[in-house]
């Protein structure tokens, strides 16, 4: 009897213990993936100079010098609303870390409860407890009231580390928004930096067009003596008038410009449209600063999109783990102990009213495992995506830089080109007049002279304002403001 019994305990174990090994072969069978390993090398140099001295280690309040444009970035800072906006998505992805950190710890909780029960004198459960007396002599009572007080906790074990690889996940994920908060605040520096030098480009070609509407104002009284001492017809003084209308008229486009552009800023400052305090010195006596490019793998350490990116391809790499580990077994722990009885003078009685459990599961997916298939190729093909996103904001910075570098350069020979021919016009518009006043030159002449002398005086501002938002815009690019 005794062997009969001991044989029946062990067929019991051998068939637990046959579970347990079919469910971890088959639980921790997993589907083969393609993988990608990302690639982050970059070129030695921008153009050949291995000088390492980098200007996007400059914070920008000494990069920028302006004390007006200084104190708009100040303001921008602290009320962009959209800066604030990340600031929230930060907050939210660092809610996300507590939660993940919540998974793996035990959960532990208090519950108490009250009730009445009446059960069915002729049935098989009133049968029985009307013949069980609680205590010899004492009847159970009916209906009987329950009385619970207890405390209970469930813990997954994270054997595979599926619940760390998720918070280490939510951690990437917290630090990608935090490097996502720095290249916007790199981008918006450089938005206003680029819409202030606008500005004051701006304000010298409104000068420059009221300058020249003196010129041509001078010029019109002088055909217009001509005319009455018949030495030119009433076609020159209309045609005369007629471009110092023209002139006038282009000073309310610059004004308009000036004041979508004070809007724009002021936007970007949150705040509603006012006036925009700013240098009033001419505008081509400012000169941009000496570019210090250093080496394109500086790009790495510098440029916040980058760091993002690659923070955001190790989330999408632990989420490839995590989702393995679903096809691998899982264990689970739960216990409760507290007190039961269906009178409160009971209810703290010990042993007697006191109860307590304690059980351990292991559970693995067997048959139809699709939808963590799914889930395991969505995160493996997600990752890939990552890969290419890393690869592509790493070759796009480097693109940036270079292009940067090389605007540059041909903008400071393009401005000293055109310096010259400013120089050039602004004296032929003295000859024209002295040799239109003495007979030897059409009025034609003067009129195309001067309209030539001022369209030159344009493109020579805006060559000015190409050259300080590429210095804004190389300081961008290689990852200056958000330090």
């Amino acid at each position: 009897m005794k062997m009969s019994k001991l044989f029946s305990k062990y067929k019991y174990v051998c068939v637990v213990a046959g579970c347990l090994v079919l469910i971890t072969y088959t639980g921790c069978k997993t589907p083969s993936l393609v993988q990608k390993t990302e690639r982050n090398e970059t070129p030695a140099s921008y153009n050949g100079s291995q000088d390492t001295i980098n200007m996007a280690n400059i914070i920008w309040k000494e990069y920028f010098t302006d004390p007006y444009l200084d104190a708009l970035i100040d303001t921008a800072l602290k009320n962009n609303q959209e800066l604030n906006i990340t600031l929230q998505e930060m907050e939210i992805s660092r809610n996300e870390i507590r939660a993940r950190k919540g998974e793996y710890l035990p959960f532990v909780g208090v519950k108490g409860a009250a009730g009445i029960d009446k059960v069915a004198r002729y049935t098989n459960t009133g049968a029985l407890e009307a013949n069980t007396d609680i205590k010899p002599g004492k009847e159970r009572p009916d209906p009987l009231p329950d009385y619970l007080v207890a405390a209970y906790a469930t813990w997954e074990v994270d054997i595979w580390h599926k619940l760390h690889n998720a918070k280490k996940a939510a951690v990437s994920r917290y630090l990608s928004t935090v490097e996502g908060r720095n290249f916007m605040v790199t981008n918006l520096i450089a938005e206003i930096a680029n819409s202030y030098y606008e500005l004051l480009a701006l304000d010298n070609q409104l000068d420059i067009v009221k300058k020249n509407v003196e010129i041509q104002s001078n010029a019109l009284r002088i055909v217009r003596l001509q005319k009455e001492a018949a030495r030119v017809t009433e076609l020159a003084v209309r045609r005369f008038e007629a471009e110092v209308l023209n002139t006038r008229s282009l000073q309310y486009g610059i004004q308009q410009k000036i004041t979508e552009t004070e809007n724009s800023i002021n936007f970007l400052l949150g705040r509603y449209p006012q006036p925009i305090p700013r240098n009033s010195e001419p505008f081509e006596h400012l000169i941009p600063e000496d570019i210090r490019a250093g080496i394109p793998s500086q790009l790495l350490a510098n440029r916040p999109d980058i760091k993002q990116a690659e923070l955001e391809l190790a989330a999408a790499k632990l989420d490839v783990k995590v989702a393995k580990a679903r096809f691998y077994p899982s264990l689970g722990i739960s216990a409760s102990i507290g007190y039961q009885a269906f009178d409160p003078a009971y209810l703290v009685k010990t042993p007697k009213s006191l109860l307590y459990s304690l059980a351990g599961d292991i559970t693995a997916p067997l048959i139809n495992r699709n939808a963590i298939k799914a889930t395991y190729y969505n995160a493996n093909a997600k990752q890939i995506q990552a890969v290419y996103n890393y690869e592509r904001t790493i070759l796009n910075a480097y693109v940036e830089v270079v292009n940067q570098v090389t605007k540059i350069n041909n903008l400071e020979k393009s401005y000293d080109l055109k310096s010259k021919q400013v120089e050039a016009l602004s004296q032929s518009i003295n000859i024209s007049n002295s040799l239109f006043n003495s007979a030897r030159a059409d009025y034609m002449e003067v009129l195309l002279t001067q309209r030539d002398a001022l369209e030159s005086k344009f493109e020579l501002i805006e060559t000015k304002m190409q050259q300080m938002n590429a210095m804004v815009n190389i300081y961008r690019a290689l990852g200056g403001g958000w330090n």
